[in-house]
């Protein structure tokens, strides 16, 4: 519950000064919500269990939860040591460092998906020799899906996790080690526990955008029924063929879209401290 002196500055704030700021409020509002209307209006209802049932589309969602929740997986082993390694570490470059670790957020997947083929395709820095040697192609592959995946989701858990971990009191980790603990001890016995809302809030936002991960995959995976082709390319490919359908299988990322954004909420809930 808000403090009595919060309440009462809200009280004071005067209705014309804040008619400029809500009239845009509502504008902005409105121009993310009519979208989701505009979806739900054109989803044929009445075909859900039909367009659902489809094998293809039963194909598509169960590749697309499949390498989701391996790409979440591999963030949550390789992402969390990053970021304690951002938010612990100090060194020459460190700010260049973090610029790179973040950059899939901002990079257009399509060239996250280029810049993977380039280093693993057959002819790539690494899948060239790693063909020579073993005949492994990853293009092309669910491998290759997954790895697209991770590679476009992983920040989401870095940032997550080093803002939990910069905002931890590190005395906790001094007290631990003074007595005796070793690094490895104390990162697993007190700040990892101390960190799990916000390991989780992470693991949820990179499942979500590995979930409708496009750009990347098609780029790097290739769209292959029932190999690299997931969720989001079977409704890229329906939106010529079948409209309506492509609705359906929109709203299925939809609500795991809301579904995702309350368990990150739930996991890591905002709360105002005192001052």
């Amino acid at each position: 519950m808000p403090n009595p002196s919060t309440a009462a500055v809200r009280r004071r704030v005067p209705r014309a000064t804040a008619w400029p700021l809500l009239v845009p409020a509502a504008i902005g509002f409105a121009f993310l919500l009519l979208p989701l209307l505009g979806l739900l209006a054109a989803v044929p209802w009445t075909r859900l269990p039909e367009v659902l049932g489809r094998r293809e589309v039963a194909e598509a969602l169960g590749l697309s939860l499949v390498s989701a929740t391996s790409a979440a997986l591999l963030c949550l082993v390789l992402g969390v040591p990053l970021a304690w390694w951002l938010s612990r570490m100090r060194f020459r470059g460190h700010g260049f460092v973090r610029a790179l670790v973040l950059v899939p957020l901002v990079m257009p997947p399509v060239v996250g998906g280029t810049a993977l083929l380039s280093t693993f395709g057959r002819s790539g820095l690494i899948g060239a020799p790693l063909h020579q040697a073993s005949g492994i192609t990853v293009p092309y592959s669910t491998p290759a899906v997954i790895m697209a995946a991770a590679f476009v989701s992983m920040p989401f858990l870095v940032v997550a996790v080093e803002g939990t971990l910069r905002g931890l009191d590190p005395r906790l980790e001094t007290a631990a080690r003074a007595l005796g603990a070793s690094r490895w001890y104390a990162f697993r016995r007190v700040l990892l526990p101390a960190v799990a809302p916000g390991v989780a809030a992470g693991m949820v936002l990179a499942w979500a955008r590995a979930l409708g991960e496009f750009g990347a995959t098609i780029a790097f995976a290739g769209n292959l029924p029932g190999t690299t082709q997931t969720l989001p390319l079977a409704i890229y490919l329906s939106l010529s063929e079948d409209p309506a359908a492509a609705s359906a299988l929109s709203l299925v990322l939809l609500v795991a879209s809301l579904l995702a954004i309350g368990l990150a909420g739930s996991a890591a809930p905002i709360r105002g401290g005192r001052r």
